[in-house]
């Protein structure tokens, strides 16, 4: 079992190599970046009595076999674009770190030091991400017997919370009068995820087929994107939208005018496609002088209308497709700011506690 040095600028380091034939397979082990000659050793040690367990106990699994098989069986349940992030987040961050522990080594403190100390360069959102991503794997290790407990189920990252952006009621009516008026090729997709708080790939999948004028329902079935192309919606769960009189008489108006030859509700329009719809609202509203909001925010905005308007959280849930009812209340405070003010138009005054009138001026001579 060689231990190579190497010295740079003054320093050295130290390298331990293990090498072990188990069952006819060669396994390997090796730690980089030794400090001294002493930890060197100890870690000689470790890595010896490591393979000895493992040839002891072929079944144990490392954490690079483990997430591996994992993967694979992701591949049947997710979508292609979250493998990807899966696969990119595996590769940079946590096999270097954990990749050659067996599963049953992996500790709280030594997730807890990959997700705060070794990512560099990463936000607090994504290391969540990468958090969750380790506590999904490993709950498949306890499912499957393979350890005893999730050691990642007592680490959270906290994330401060977006700012989510509105339009209030005027500023919906300049939005849209203006995109008319000068005949902006977004108009029908904006009044249409104003009118429905559909997600941008559901608009992108909408077809005739599902509309249903006989019965005024939208259905909600499918969701398109550039990464995964057309599959389910990102709950997996269809809904149906009630088309309200102003929903079915745009609809039937932009039906009329065919200007889709595939079935589709809206124009494939390049910056759409290309996924560029956010930039072209943001700089529309920045030049109208409107809340210069992004695409999504027009689900926001319905969301928040159809709140203001007295509609349940229960409805509005099911009608935009949340998966519990926690999501649907974070919008809530942003109802609270689209009425700030208006109580002042109660006109109730309560009677004042001293009568100006009254008061008797000590300083009269």
């Amino acid at each position: 079992m060689p231990i190579y040095h190497e010295s740079k600028k003054g320093k050295t380091t130290y390298t331990v190599v293990a090498t072990s034939k188990i069952n006819g397979k060669q396994f390997n082990r090796k730690r980089r970046n030794i400090s001294s000659m002493a930890q060197a050793k100890r870690v000689e040690i470790d890595l010896r009595l490591e393979l000895r367990q493992l040839k002891e106990s072929p079944n144990r699994l490392t954490w690079n076999s483990w997430s591996d098989s994992c993967i694979q069986r992701m591949k049947l349940e997710f979508k292609n674009s979250t493998i990807m992030g899966y696969q990119g987040n595996l590769t940079k961050w946590t096999n270097p770190c954990l990749g050659h522990y067996f599963l049953d080594q992996i500790t709280g403190s030594m997730i807890h030091e990959l997700i705060f100390n070794r990512i560099q360069g990463l936000g607090m959102e994504g290391r969540r991400g990468v958090l969750k991503q380790i506590k999904r794997i490993l709950t498949m290790a306890v499912e499957e017997g393979l350890i005893s407990r999730n050691p990642a189920l007592g680490i959270s990252v906290k994330v401060p919370e977006a700012k989510q952006l509105v339009l209030n009621r005027t500023e919906i009516d300049t939005l849209l009068s203006e995109a008319k008026k000068r005949n902006h090729s977004f108009y029908n997709h904006w009044a249409l995820a104003l009118l429905t708080g559909m997600r941008n790939g559901e608009l992108h999948a909408l077809t005739w087929t599902d509309v249903d004028f006989e019965n005024k329902v939208v259905s909600v079935t499918k969701s398109w994107s550039i990464k995964d192309g057309l599959g389910p919606t990102k709950s997996t769960r269809n809904r149906y939208i009630p088309i309200s009189n102003e929903l079915e008489m745009f609809l039937r108006h932009l039906k009329s005018k065919n200007l889709t030859s595939d079935g589709k509700v809206l124009e494939q329009l390049d910056h759409w496609v290309s996924g560029e719809q956010a930039k072209v609202l943001k700089e529309f509203c920045r030049e109208i002088g409107i809340t210069p909001i992004k695409f999504h925010d027009l689900r926001a905005t319905f969301i928040t209308q159809m709140l203001i308007r007295g509609v349940s959280l229960a409805k509005v849930m099911k009608i935009v497709g949340h998966s519990t009812i926690k999501t649907t209340m974070r919008y809530l405070r942003l109802v609270a700011q689209d009425t700030q003010g208006a109580t002042e138009s109660l006109g109730i005054t309560l009677p004042r506690e001293f009568d100006t009138g009254n008061v008797v001026n000590l300083f009269q001579n």
